[in-house]
């Protein structure tokens, strides 16, 4: 899998960014962009093309300067910084300026850019933003400008504002792209399509190849064009910063983005996935033996969330597994999906570098009719925080087939919570698994895990200490035992704890949730345990 990590280490090590030519007539060099001759965009036309490629074989581009490129690593593509003084609109009152990444040997190909601008007669017309080496300060690098006249960028990202150093939206790498959310954190990334993910076989990623960038005010709105060997596409981001909080969010508003894409298949799919989402999970809580750091806990998101087409609300805690995993939840016509990072507290983490407890969540609201289909999981064992290790994604039951096309609209927001959550349900937001039995048995147990679930929020919040709450508990393989519910002195959450009993050494599937007579109090919490 693609290593984003460093890509998000780019980002940072970017540095602080003066305030960022107006776009308009080119400036002489070696100033300011330089731009191609205008010509008539829509989207339309942009959907004609990505349908026309998908009747041709795929030809893929050798990558430009490929052995320089090859050299430009970590170290050497943080001391290459980008002239904040040819940043796109730069200077434009009511808009946020566009900064460009330089190729490197994690992301190698360039992409095409195009600006917009409105014609007299209502339309668009587009401009290609020509590629130079002056863009770019190399300063200790050791690179030679020269041999890389013709390069290419590796993308590029929007800026807070026109004086701002920091960033909140940016595409980079494959279709990866990425907001830093209310929060203002980079952490999980979204892509625009997967193929074949978690298979036998190579997985397949298909990229941006071009682009087309427009802005008003605080809303930016993307064009970009897909190319890979199975696939084309025409997407269409329009992207608004600081949106109204959502419901049950914190802190400020949410980064929000509306995808609209239609998809040309050159070859038939085997595992076809929509709206993926990537993060990493190293360990939590729920796994402290695997917490080989001194820090308690290393994951950019803890859960996979979805709210179902029939509207159950379902939490599955993520974990590292011993091998790699998908799991399957059906559905149809899903509600909404997506990683969360529910733990937000700064003690359970320790990392005043990373910031684990400000990385935004990602949630997949679906617009119009998906049909059935399930949301997949794919969990890969990892040992290191640098991995991304996690993808989620919707896969439609309809098998896909060279020739076919297929459209689909969803909203992606980059904020701490699932957005419209329903107020009288609570959530779970901590899972802890220790050794069963109580304590002072000698000896203990050998064949017994504890579990501990915690829940807040919803009708919880109304209640005072009580003990006639019901944990109704599902287990694949074993069976639960000794099973009780109480709230944690001292807080508003509440407790439910069980012992299961091993028997063998396959995975054991697990569901709980809690109620108060015929009433239901809690989504549904479900979780994977290894033996």
């Amino acid at each position: 899998m693609i290593d984003r990590r460093f890509l998000l280490a780019a980002f940072a090590a970017a540095g602080a960014l003066p305030a960022l030519p107006a776009f308009g007539a080119p400036k002489a060099a070696p100033a300011g962009l330089r731009f191609g001759s205008p010509h008539a965009f829509s989207f339309e036309e942009l959907k004609a093309q990505a349908k026309k490629l998908a009747g041709r074989p795929y030809q893929p581009s050798e990558p430009p300067a490929k052995a320089i490129i090859e050299g430009v690593d970590f170290d050497k593509v943080q001391k290459i910084r980008f002239r904040p003084e040819d940043a796109l609109w730069r200077g434009v009152a009511g808009t946020d300026p566009i900064a460009f990444f330089h190729l490197n040997k994690y992301s190698a190909d360039p992409v095409t850019i195009f600006a917009l601008q409105p014609d007299v007669s209502g339309g668009q017309n587009a401009r290609e933003i020509l590629y130079s080496p002056d863009y770019f300060d190399y300063g200790a690098s050791g690179l030679d400008p020269k041999p890389l006249a013709k390069l290419g960028f590796a993308g590029f990202r929007v800026m807070e504002s026109q004086t701002s150093p920091i960033d909140w939206l940016a595409f980079q790498g494959a279709s990866y792209f990425r907001s830093s959310g209310q929060d203002g954190q980079y952490g999980a990334s979204a892509r625009g399509i997967a193929i074949n993910t978690a298979l036998s076989t190579a997985e397949e990623f298909p990229r941006f190849t071009k682009f087309w960038l427009g802005q008003n005010g605080s809303a930016a709105t993307v064009y970009a064009l897909l190319e890979g060997p199975s696939v084309t596409g025409a997407y269409k981001f329009d992207c608004v910063k600081n949106a109204a909080a959502s419901s049950n969010s914190s802190g400020g508003g949410a980064v929000v983005m509306n995808v609209h894409c239609d998809i040309f298949f050159r070859a038939n799919i085997t595992r076809l996935g929509i709206a993926p989402l990537t993060s990493m999970y190293w360990y939590g809580e729920n796994e402290r033996t695997k917490a080989a750091d001194w820090r308690p806990e290393i994951h950019d998101n803890d859960g996979l969330a979805i709210w179902t087409g029939k509207g159950e609300r379902i939490w599955r805690p993520l974990i590292d597994p011993p091998q790699l995993q998908t799991n399957s939840f059906a559905d149809n016509n899903p509600k909404g999906f997506g990683l969360m990072q529910r733990d937000r507290d700064f003690a359970n983490y320790q990392d005043d570098g990373a910031f684990y407890d400000r990385r935004p969540g990602i949630w997949v609201e679906p617009r119009g009719n998906w049909g059935k289909g399930s949301v997949q999981l794919v969990e890969i064992p990892t040992e290191d925080e640098i991995h991304d290790n996690i993808v989620a994604y919707w896969r439609p039951d309809e098998p896909v087939k060279s020739g076919d096309s297929l459209s689909f609209d969803y909203r992606l927001y980059w904020q701490d919570a699932e957005p419209n959550y329903p107020k009288n349900i609570a959530r779970a937001v901590a899972t802890r698994i220790g050794r069963g039995g109580m304590p002072g048995q000698n000896p203990w147990p050998a064949n017994k895990r504890k579990f501990a679930i915690d829940w807040q929020g919803g009708t919880l919040n109304e209640l005072q200490q009580r003990y006639d709450l019901t944990p109704v508990i599902n287990v694949s393989n074993g069976k639960a035992e000794g099973a009780y519910v109480i709230k944690v002195v001292g807080t508003d959450r509440w407790r439910s704890l069980f012992d299961i009993t091993v028997d063998g050494k396959g995975p054991i599937d697990l569901r709980c949730y809690l109620k108060l007579g015929d009433k239901t109090l809690t989504e549904t919490w479900i979780y994977q345990y290894f033996p």
